[in-house]
């Protein structure tokens, strides 16, 4: 400003609640523009990695691009919203940057079938600053390109140990859950029922309303798959202790329509000895229960 004075020019005022595309591009990092409508969107094309889909080799312009987007809010805020092309081994550092610096997961799930690699969608939500959610917007798009940068192309599968075949101490795992645990042909698993209403009717864990996770492989080196059921509020909470614990959180989304609270689900994975994975979902049990502790 002091040297477009000098110079004898004057610069264009933002009207009030408007948002200034040259911050939030300065605080990104990426070109943004501003709609007509006043959203200031930014971009990044994924033309670091060749995508097929069903044979084809898909152009990214056709739908692998990740965008966010920033709407004005009262006293100078602005909310975003936004959606990251993530490949598989980008899902967790992605998901990490986002919630060290602020900024709310809602979805990820996938938008092709038969694509090679698999490619998956990120969304993130906050309020906030314009500039600090622009700055949470770069370092999640810093944090996948720094995954390709050590490895161009995506991985295969996570590191660590490949579970076999062996036996899981349903009861240990009980303990540590705090929950019933059952041996389904050597696999420990433990379900969890929550009830809610469809479409005016009851429903409860027969009809789907379910946490639960399953263990298998070997006390020593397992496997536990999983699904977590959540109101909006238990979302984020459960997300981030999932991740605090090292547990692959491998897709948000809802299983129903017109059901009462709204709820959601995330999908989950970790390797491990047994007891670790059996903390960490207790440690994102103990997270969803503390939403409602006054």
């Amino acid at each position: 400003m002091a040297a477009a004075m000098l110079l004898g020019l004057a610069l264009p005022a933002l009207a009030a609640g408007q948002l200034d595309p040259k911050a939030i591009g300065a605080a990104s990092g990426a070109t943004a523009t501003t709609t007509p409508d006043g959203v200031v969107k930014i971009g990044w094309s994924r033309t670091d990695v060749a995508v097929t889909v069903d044979g084809m080799k898909l152009p990214p312009a056709a739908g692998l691009g990740s965008w966010a987007a920033f709407s004005p809010m009262a006293g100078g805020r602005a909310m975003v919203m936004g959606d990251t092309v993530v490949f598989q081994d980008e899902v967790d550092a992605a998901m990490d940057a986002a919630f060290a610096h602020g900024l709310t997961v809602t979805a990820l799930h996938n938008h092709f079938f038969y694509d090679t690699p698999k490619v998956y969608f990120m969304h993130i939500g906050g309020e906030g600053s314009p500039e600090t959610l622009a700055a949470g917007v770069k370092a999640v798009w810093t944090a996948i390109r720094a995954v390709r940068r050590a490895h161009p192309r995506p991985a295969a599968g996570f590191a660590g140990i490949t579970p076999t075949v062996g036996h899981i101490n349903a009861d240990a795992l009980s303990k540590i859950v705090g929950q019933p645990a059952v041996d389904l042909q050597g696999i420990a698993k433990i379900t969890i029922g929550r009830t809610g209403s469809m479409q005016g009717m009851p429903v409860g864990g027969s009809m789907g309303l379910t946490t639960w996770a399953a263990f298998s492989g070997s006390d020593n080196a397992a496997a536990m798959d999983g699904d977590f059921i959540m109101a909006a509020t238990e979302v984020q909470p459960v997300l981030q202790a999932l991740r605090k614990a090292g547990i692959h959180v491998v897709a948000l989304h809802n299983h129903m329509m017109d059901v009462q609270p709204d709820l959601y689900f995330t999908h989950f994975w970790g390797k491990g000895p047994a007891a670790e994975l059996a903390r960490g979902f207790r440690a994102a049990l103990d997270a969803q229960a503390a939403v409602h502790k006054p």
